[in-house]
């Protein structure tokens, strides 16, 4: 019996015209979005490979110069790309993707286009992410919101129960119909997927990236099975056809217009972020007047002086043994970075914090769950660039130390005119980064997880606990 209603619903719906118009109108916006996010992302891959290349043979060929004006001269690191990128740009056109590297300062990430957006602009990017979230759950609703109305408005309702057709067959049986009329989009539109991720980066990382497509594949189809079992609820229990579509495509403004920018506005405010000017100030009194403002950087210099002084033996900076310039510049990165850990962990806990609100919001918007979970699996969310941060800042620290270290080790105080052979610049190690595994991005999002697990058992109880057969 299941079968033969699933059959009659998806032979019903493919005759439909404006069905087939619709599911093809919807896969060729999908695979533009997926060409052009491939086209960008692979674009963006390759300028920002020939960009690191270029940067480690400005460092190498940088010729005999002074370690610290080599500190200086620092270099450009640029974030890569993952391969699923191209679905799901995330949060890179507002975070950057590049940072420069020099030392004395932690630099914010540049090139970030979305600045440079008007904000009608910024509301949301066009990308096969945009298409997955905010269309097939309307043509879902389109498909499916007249599956009970329209057998109540033309009696064959009435018939059905006659007949001794059990509701809750009757339901599985409009559900599994209309998932296979839906599969026409769905099934080409993961093949259009798999073909992109093939022409792309590919599997570079071979379990690791299988595991994010598997995974961001069913996060999508559960999204859609909510969108799906919510449509024929409302339909099982609307007095109407038409009361059914007023009442799925409020949910559907609300879920993917309204919910996402105020649930993020709401975010911003409960967990504000300072300006870009007001941040770089504190950084910088923090830097002159010490993290307590009781430790002004003349004081740290003379404990400094003090120390290397009791160290060696020695009573004047003269007799010191090494270059007591550098290890006082040394010394004042290692204070440095302690402020840059305050400052820049401080702004990136508020991120965690809005997006921990705005997973949240989820249980308003089932929408906001599959956005974070599909940025996460993309390795385009914040917590991922925050790693990436991290090992940027951990890669310059590193290579301060060693043009100081360098520079202590092969001079005296005051040899500022003293310059290391070419050679010295290829000891330091090229820049490399390694994104971390899915199951460290996944454990972020348990609580996407489960509030999209929520909106799917709380809308099979609204279905299976719908009126039986309700005539009126």
């Amino acid at each position: 019996m299941i079968a033969h209603i699933a059959r009659k619903e998806r032979t019903e719906m493919w005759r439909d015209g404006r069905f087939r118009v619709a599911a093809v109108a919807l896969l060729l916006l999908l695979a533009v979005a997926l060409l052009t996010g491939l086209t960008t992302s692979r674009g963006t891959a390759r300028d920002h490979d020939a960009a690191q290349e270029a940067m480690r043979g400005f460092w190498v060929n940088q010729g005999a110069k002074n370690p610290h004006s080599a500190a200086h001269y620092g270099l450009w690191v640029f974030k890569p790309s993952l391969p699923l990128s191209f679905v799901d740009h995330g949060v890179d056109a507002y975070t950057g993707v590049t940072t420069w590297l020099e030392a004395h300062k932690q630099n914010e990430f540049t090139r970030r286009p979305a600045m440079d957006q008007a904000s009608v602009a910024r509301f949301g990017e066009w990308t096969a992410a945009a298409v997955l979230q905010l269309l097939v759950p309307l043509l879902i609703i389109m498909l499916a919101f007249s599956a009970f109305t329209a057998e109540r408005e033309s009696g064959t309702l009435k018939q059905l129960a006659a007949l001794g057709v059990p509701m809750a067959q009757l339901m599985r049986g409009k559900a599994l119909g209309t998932a296979a009329a839906l599969g026409v989009v769905v099934v080409p539109a993961t093949v259009l997927g798999v073909l992109a991720l093939a022409l792309g980066a590919g599997f570079s990382r071979g379990f690791d990236d299988l595991l994010r497509f598997g995974a961001m594949v069913a996060v999508y189809l559960v999204y859609f099975l909510v969108v799906l079992v919510i449509t024929l609820a409302v339909s099982a229990r609307a007095r109407s056809s038409r009361a059914a579509l007023l009442t799925l495509l409020a949910f559907w403004t609300v879920n993917s217009l309204i919910a996402p920018r105020a649930v993020t506005d709401l975010a911003r405010r409960v967990h504000p972020t300072t300006s870009s000017f007001a941040f770089q100030q504190a950084v910088a009194d923090d830097l002159a007047n010490g993290i307590d403002g009781h430790n002004p950087a003349d004081a740290r210099r003379k404990a400094v002086e003090a120390k290397a002084l009791k160290e060696y033996g020695v009573l004047t900076l003269d007799a010191l043994p090494v270059n007591f310039d550098a290890i006082a510049m040394q010394e004042s990165e290692e204070y440095g970075n302690q402020v840059f850990d305050k400052h820049f962990n401080g702004l990136y806990d508020r991120y965690r914090a809005q997006n921990s609100l705005t997973q949240l919001g989820a249980a308003v918007a089932p929408l906001l769950a599959v956005r974070s979970l599909s940025m996460g699996l993309a390795g385009t969310d914040v917590e991922q660039h925050r790693d990436f941060a991290t090992r940027a800042e951990a890669y310059r620290r590193g290579l301060v130390a060693f043009a100081n270290n360098y520079f202590r080790d092969n001079t005296q105080t005051g040899a500022w005119d003293w310059k290391a052979p070419p050679e010295v610049w290829a000891k330091y190690p090229a820049f490399e980064y390694e994104a971390p595994a899915v199951a460290s991005t996944i454990a972020p999002q348990r609580r996407a997880i489960m509030l999209l697990a929520g909106w799917l058992v709380l809308a099979v109880i609204a279905l299976v606990s719908a009126p039986s057969f309700r005539m009126d």
